[in-house]
């Protein structure tokens, strides 16, 4: 028998991990580290399917029945999993939450998804969102995973909720034991398994539903073009909401017999890395470009030989990487590759655990740069593209065809076109069924024949790698992979008549930012009213001046999702008009020109990211 469950034989994402089982009761499934006995441990996957029976117990005990949605706000540990597969086991629709959330955000969630029970894992979770949470209606349960306790109470809770029947810790709701198996009520593959919000046109996240099949068959065509075995150890940070994450991260390992780390935090994952030793690492780019720049540091403050070799390092080993993909001949320089490695190149893998042997890149777009370096110092770095509405991966580049200016080639099962405006479209087993109570975007984006238009510009070469050149909207994508619609933003800043005009930035960048151009007689009075220098108002060094208007752009823009927050903000001394071409004659930013132009301003609002 193939160690890879096949989508027919799993049918649903739980009755994949129910034939994991099966097939590797005593492997080593998952990894974490206990912090209250301070040392890393681990589950087989027969003792997760015994955790799995009671957290099932719990939920029906709630008296949920097959269909409802239920939401999990948590970050990445192995109960994250246990209430995934004790909830698709009962026919429940998961809806995941970033936990840096806003509490608008998720309360418009929880009321749009129409959620039932929500698993928080700490009472500040709760802190934040029990005053919004008062008016979701159809919210029955909310249990606490690590509430913090004070004379048996939840401490720094409001006490007109503390009492809230809705509201229990899991120590309470969570029976001890059960003799009960895990129960598969639902058989169809094509039944709705999650709904994961992504950013909307109108401010408001949409909700992508995803079936079993869908995300069942997008992992076994990933599996198909990059291999992943029982044999490999992968390191998980990136939230297990991120749909990445969660079909490459989760699902996918599930369907090889891989196991999973979960890292502590990403400020420890340095740390995490060296302990663990993951053989493959899944990412955004952000994380990338924190380990390119923490190289860089040290580099800087290195000598003039250390820059030397580490720069001779990079270009032998991409010299050769070239080589062995068929695109250059062979040179006399990769004779010096043994030396290069032993001194430069293995020092630096070294520092990611010593035995990675795989990374994959998704969410958003690598840098040229990070990329070449990666690859020169000998790492197989893969980067692929994809969308949550497509489970999420379309493209990806493989071991022997990675074309790291491109996202590669279609996975097994997917095919893709170019539409209208050059549009990238999307086929597959893995097109999302819709968006939730939303036919009308849903129609915008899927036509009638299955083809679901992604809005990015594409190229598509002779041998089928699809290289990302625009976007058919102006949408931001963060580092993180977040994706944020700027002319929206905009649009709710300016209902402040302090700002005549702004532009929001961030492509690529680890965080959002602000050009501002003020309304000088609205700013003048605001700046007495408020007792500020009006001949130092546009000097944003000035701490207090930055804090006052990020303070105003932050009421205008609560409804977008947490990782939409503006964090810093230039004010720009002209106006944008049609003279100086930073307008189109119709009065549209010219993005580019204006990128451009304040370089230097943008510059300093990325300063040491």
């Amino acid at each position: 028998m193939s160690r890879i469950i096949t989508v027919e034989q799993a049918k649903t994402l739980d009755g994949l991990f129910e034939m994991r089982t099966r097939m590797s009761p005593q492997a080593e499934a998952y990894r974490y580290f206990d912090g209250e006995r301070e040392t890393w441990q681990s589950y087989t996957w027969k003792e997760m399917s015994e955790h799995i029976a009671r957290w099932q117990v719990a939920l029906t005990n709630t008296s949920l029945v097959s269909g409802d949605s239920v939401a999990v706000m948590m970050s990445n540990r192995p109960e994250w999993v246990m209430f995934d597969q004790a909830a698709l086991g009962l026919g429940l629709v998961v809806v995941p939450f970033y936990t840096e959330d806003r509490a608008e955000n998720v309360t418009y969630m929880l009321s749009d998804a129409e959620v039932k029970f929500l698993l928080l894992e700490k009472s500040a979770h709760w802190q934040e969102i029990c005053e919004a949470c008062r008016n979701v209606k159809g919210l029955q349960n909310i249990v606490l995973v690590d509430p913090v306790l004070k004379n048996n109470t939840i401490a720094n809770t409001n006490t007109q909720y503390q009492d809230n029947p809705r509201l229990t810790v899991l120590a309470d709701w969570l029976p001890d034991k059960t003799n009960e198996d895990v129960r598969h009520l639902n058989q169809n593959s094509e039944q709705l398994a999650t709904i994961i919000y992504t950013s909307g046109t109108t401010g408001r996240p949409k909700g992508v539903m995803l079936s079993h099949r869908n995300i069942l068959s997008n992992a076994y065509g990933s599996l198909q073009a990059v291999q992943v075995d029982p044999n490999d150890l992968l390191l998980s940070f990136l939230p297990l909401s991120h749909t990445f994450e969660r079909t490459v991260g989760y699902y996918l390992p599930i369907m090889c017999g891989a196991t999973v780390a979960y890292a502590r935090s990403i400020p420890q994952l340095q740390e995490d890395l060296l302990i663990v030793c993951p053989t493959i690492l899944i990412s955004v780019p952000r994380i990338y470009e924190r380990i390119y720049a923490g190289i860089q540091t040290k580099l800087s403050q290195g000598s003039a030989f250390a820059r030397w070799i580490f720069n001779v390092t990079v270009n032998v080993g991409y010299s050769r990487f070239e080589y062995q993909q068929g695109r250059t001949s062979w040179r006399l320089s990769f004779l010096l590759w043994p030396l290069l490695n032993t001194i430069v190149a293995s020092k630096l893998m070294n520092k990611l655990g010593g035995a990675l042997r795989l990374a994959m890149s998704g969410g958003a777009a690598l840098s040229a740069e990070i990329s070449r370096v990666f690859i020169g110092l000998g790492l197989q770095l893969l980067q692929g593209y994809g969308m949550t509405e497509s489970s999420p991966v379309a493209c990806v580049n493989r071991h022997n065809d990675n074309v790291p200016s491109s996202v590669g080639v279609p996975i097994p099962g997917v095919d893709v076109k170019l539409g209208e405006a050059d549009a990238l479209l999307i086929r597959g087993p893995n097109v999302m069924m819709g968006y939730w109570s939303n036919p009308q975007a849903t129609e915008s984006v899927l036509s009638s024949d299955g083809w679901l238009n992604s809005g990015d510009v594409a190229s598509i070469d002779e041998q089928g790698h699809v290289t990302i050149t625009g976007r058919l909207k102006d949408i931001i994508v963060l580092s993180t992979g977040e994706k944020i619609p700027p002319g929206d933003m905009e649009t709710a800043i300016m209902r402040d008549l302090l700002f005549d005009q702004v532009m929001v930035i961030g492509e690529s960048r680890p965080y959002l930012c602000v050009l501002v151009v003020l309304n000088d007689e609205n700013w003048d009075n605001f700046a007495r009213e408020h007792h500020i220098d009006t001949n130092t108002v546009r000097d944003v060094q000035s701490t207090h001046v930055e804090e006052v208007l990020l303070d105003k752009v932050s009421q205008q823009t609560r409804e977008f999702p947490g990782y939409a927050r503006i964090r810093k903000i230039a004010v720009i001394p002209e106006p944008w008009t049609v003279e100086n071409e930073m307008l189109t004659p119709t009065l549209k930013l010219r993005r580019s020109i204006i990128m451009s132009r304040y370089k230097d301003e943008i510059g300093l609002l990325y300063e040491g990211h």
